[in-house]
């Protein structure tokens, strides 16, 4: 057990990678916030001054990952025209993210199940948003010759599943670098649009 000091904001950050650590590892629904509490060292009856059920800590904590991955998406595309351009650096987003951030990703790929109706809404309409993004730039490199595909939304969502199946076997401490995967993974959904990496 560690103990935290008064800060709220390091309280809040305890809370919240108390949480990432204990749901990935025995899921949503075995985890009380009675053991929260006692992962981080505070009483249970003050983990009401943060997290008001654990409902909302769940919401929270998709709806926060999402946020990030859109912003972090908006920084890399920012100025890029090029479809080309704009999917290698989606590429290399999404391969980095995930892998850094593989708790919080398996989190939110598992128990997206355990939030209520409205929250899910909420938490697939930002996933919605994202995917279109790549969607756009498969549509745009379609309309100029570059991507040879015959559903771009189709091709988009495959794009998404191999690139997010990295992180369910991806290991720090593996052969391969996360340069090493972006090129790899480059190669392949490039090949998978009918385009080469270079124009």
């Amino acid at each position: 057990m560690r103990t935290v000091g008064s800060n709220g904001e390091m309280t809040e950050k305890a809370l919240r990678e108390a949480g990432i650590k204990l749901i990935s590892k025995h899921g949503f629904e075995a985890v009380s916030l009675r053991s929260l509490a006692s992962e981080v060292g505070i009483q249970a009856g003050s983990l009401y001054n943060y997290i008001s059920n654990k409902q909302t800590f769940l919401y929270q904590l998709l709806t926060d990952i999402m946020n990030d991955l859109l912003a972090e998406l908006n920084d890399r595309l920012s100025g890029l025209e090029d479809p080309r351009e704009r999917l290698r650096e989606f590429i290399a987003l999404h391969i980095e993210f995930h892998t850094r951030r593989k708790d919080e990703v398996f989190i939110g790929n598992m128990e997206l199940r355990s939030l209520t109706p409205r929250h899910r809404a909420k938490v697939v309409a930002l996933r919605a948003e994202y995917e279109k993004e790549l969607c756009k730039i498969i549509r745009d490199g379609k309309a100029q010759g570059i991507f040879k595909v015959s559903d771009e939304t189709i091709a988009s969502y495959a794009t998404i599943a191999m690139l997010t199946g990295v992180c369910n076997w991806y290991r720090p401490n593996g052969r391969l670098s996360i340069a090493q995967l972006v090129e790899y993974h480059s190669e392949l959904v490039f090949g998978s649009l009918g385009a080469s990496l270079k124009a």
